[in-house]
């Protein structure tokens, strides 16, 4: 039986942290930005976490 290859598109998306929580970079931060207050823009800048409802289907994407 071949291995189970890695979806290429969260292999770029998401990191793993030690404690086992999954990294992510929150969206809407690439372009029209006029409109959007510094203290947003700021914030989209920082990484976050994988809601834990969302943790499961990000693991399987990423075989772990």
């Amino acid at each position: 039986m071949p291995k189970v290859k890695t979806k290429s598109s969260a292999k770029k998306r998401f990191a793993l942290t030690g404690t086992g929580k999954i990294k992510r970079k929150h969206a809407f931060k690439s372009h029209i930005l006029t409109k959007k207050s510094t203290k947003r823009k700021r914030n989209l800048t920082k990484t976050g976490f994988v809601n834990v409802a969302d943790e499961g289907r990000v693991r399987d994407m990423l075989r772990i």
